[in-house]
């Protein structure tokens, strides 16, 4: 086969959405450099609602980006969370895929704590192929092919093959 049309995981992003700054930010910070490895990065609310005491500007989640082994040993145990199972409408027309956890108590070595209470958090897994580098240098940037861009049916075969998962 050839080399060039191999699957692989990019980056793996995990969000967490708190809803408001202050303590309950700085536990799930803390929560999910416990559970990534990674370092978050805050992010900020980029419009009002004064419904959900939102203000534009003001930091209501965090985030961090996982590459290489980190991504893939982390996509490992999060899919083992939700059973290898993902529904075929979780996964996009670019290959790419989200799938949310409820609580962080599921992750091996969390346990609940009622200082901290439960935070759930968002998946998402960006998939690529060798070569996309072109579309994304500055110098003699080009179109990727759309024989070499990940499709859906490559995300599920890649997923069947390599994670064991079931898309339904």
């Amino acid at each position: 086969m050839n080399p060039m049309r191999n699957v692989y995981v990019e980056k793996v992003v995990v969000h967490m959405g708190v809803g408001e700054a202050g303590d309950k930010l700085t536990k799930a910070v803390d929560l999910m450099k416990t559970i990534t490895g990674g370092t978050p990065v805050r992010s900020n609310a980029k419009q009002t609602n004064t419904t959900f005491g939102i203000r534009k500007g003001a930091p209501i989640s965090c985030r961090v980006t996982l590459r290489g082994d980190k991504a893939e040993t982390f996509l490992n145990t999060a899919l083992g969370i939700v059973e290898r199972r993902i529904n075929a409408n979780q996964i996009d027309q670019r290959g790419n895929f989200s799938f949310g956890i409820e609580e962080h108590t599921d992750f091996p070595g969390m346990s609940y704590d009622p200082q901290i209470g439960i935070y759930g958090m968002d998946i998402n897994v960006v998939l690529a192929r060798p070569g996309i580098r072109i579309s994304r240098r500055s110098i003699e940037q080009r179109r990727l092919p759309s024989k070499q861009q990940v499709g859906r049916q490559d995300a599920v075969a890649f997923l069947k093959a390599s994670h064991q998962v079931e898309v339904l």
